[in-house]
């Protein structure tokens, strides 16, 4: 059946992927067909009215109330672009469809709202009231109706709002089947939280990223990258039970006392707490040879190098060969911070696809961000992400920060097991990947690209190399 999909318009990119997401999620017998869209007549693609085929009324309002992005699922009963031919659009929709609906013993409450528009508390009575034709027999209830009724209505293009062009103004009526609970952001808005770190991952994208994943009670969520646990914090709201790892033993340890560290956020919220939280490196995993298949997803920020940059074991002179492998005294095990190095996105990223390939389930999910530089707007949209053979790529949504940086949210799905010649075929796969699309990215200099002002990039034409800039502004995030 069709429904109206009405979004939020923010964070157009991740619309339609997270909606897919939890369509997978509530209606798993229908996974292997792709979900169809349809746009309303006259409408833009980036418009937030869409249209949705589903397969019940329980899979849309379970889609809804768990969106972050949906503002609601609505039963259409009409549309048009007059109230005229909304009128008779209402009066065409199946009287067996909308009298259980009208009945006396029935509450009901109707809404009036609008797109690139304001409308005044008058109009919107006088929208409700030309609605009479519609046989109501029950009671109006404003703060508990049995059923809500929308009335919507979108400016056209000639009102010069800003928004997506729509050549002519269109007016939907429906009933509410579910709706978003945006409440969930200002309940775990960071600047409220214990425990902070410079990379935090704010909540909004913490829950989308956990609705990519499919988490879901009994799932068992891993995050490599852990830091202060923020994207942890969203799976844990879902009820997985959560895991993280942290190369600095001082996040996962200490943080900044015993009520401002890792627990004291999940204490916070009143989450379980994760079932473990380890020192360790993705460069040097430490699960035992044989352990494979536990996770059912890794969520994950990776530490691309413009907030934080990735740091791997061993110190710069044990990798260089300068000094050998050293046993730490049992009198200095206690407080002892190893010694770390430089750890490059390419290098980075590679690590964690086999990780999740060895690690992550069959049909488990990998999300997780992966830079883009904007230098050249029409190549943006080709840009060639990692892969790998185990895996299948449903899913790139961006998210521009700047005019020269964003960051691309990738899902992937685990397809094969992990067997050595996969393990061979990947390798190939990383080395052609860094060499001929993101070589860049192996010196670690994408801070550089993202701060340095565009004026200091070329010299004479010719592009500068990165490792010879200089970042102008220190101590700035983005």
């Amino acid at each position: 059946m069709w429904y109206l999909c009405v979004f939020f318009h923010r964070l157009l990119d991740y619309r339609r992927p997270e909606v897919e997401a939890l369509a997978e999620l509530f209606q798993p017998n229908k996974s292997n067909e792709p979900l169809k869209w349809r746009v309303p007549e006259d409408h833009h693609p980036d418009s937030p009215f869409h249209f949705v085929n589903l397969s019940s009324d329980d899979v849309a309002r379970d889609i809804a109330n768990r969106s972050l992005l949906v503002k609601g699922m609505y039963e259409l009963w009409g549309e048009g672009s007059t109230l005229e031919e909304l009128e008779q659009a209402i009066k065409s929709y199946p009287d067996e469809r909308k009298s259980p609906y009208l009945s006396s013993e029935s509450t009901f409450r109707i809404t009036v709202d609008s797109f690139g528009k304001v409308m005044s508390f008058e109009e919107q009575n006088d929208r409700i009231h030309q609605l009479a034709y519609i046989p109501f027999e029950g009671r109006v209830n404003l703060k508990h109706p049995d059923h809500k009724f929308w009335l919507m209505e979108t400016d056209d293009h000639g009102g010069n709002n800003g928004l997506p062009p729509v050549v002519q103004k269109r007016i939907f009526f429906g009933r509410e089947i579910g709706g978003s609970d945006r409440t969930l952001i200002p309940t775990y808005q960071l600047k409220s939280r214990k425990y902070l770190g410079p990379t935090a991952m704010d909540a909004e994208m913490a829950f989308l990223m956990a609705n990519q994943a499919l988490v879901k009670p009994g799932k068992l969520v891993y995050d490599p990258f852990v830091g202060t646990g923020s994207i942890l914090i969203g799976a844990a709201h879902f009820g997985a039970m959560t895991m993280g790892a942290d190369i600095d033993i001082r996040v996962v340890r200490d943080g900044r006392g015993p009520d401002r560290n890792v627990w004291s956020n999940f204490k916070q919220y009143g989450l379980p707490m994760p079932v473990g939280l380890l020192r360790a490196d993705n460069n040097l995993p430490p699960w035992r040879p044989g352990l494979k298949e536990v996770f059912d997803a890794i969520i994950c920020d990776p530490p691309y190098g413009v907030r934080a940059g990735g740091r791997k074991s061993g110190g710069r002179k044990l990798l260089k060969g300068v000094v050998g492998p050293y046993t730490v005294p049992d009198d200095k095990r206690t407080d002892h911070i190893p010694s770390t190095a430089p750890y490059s996105l390419v290098e980075c990223v590679h690590d964690l696809l086999d990780l999740a390939a060895r690690m992550l389930v069959i049909g488990g999910r990998l999300v997780y961000f992966f830079p883009v530089l904007r230098e050249d707007e029409a190549n943006v949209g080709n840009t060639v992400f990692p892969e790998h053979p185990c895996f299948e790529l449903i899913s790139s949504s961006e998210q521009i920060l700047s005019s020269r940086y964003s960051r691309v949210l990738l899902t992937m799905v685990k397809r094969r097991p992990y067997t050595e010649e996969i393990a061979e075929a990947a390798r190939v796969k990383h080395t052609e990947f860094r060499e001929n699309h993101v070589k860049w990215l192996e010196d670690g200099n994408i801070h550089s690209s993202v701060f340095t002002p565009a004026d200091q990039l070329t010299v004479s034409g010719d592009t500068k190399p990165l490792r010879d800039l200089k970042p102008k502004y220190r101590g700035k995030y983005v």
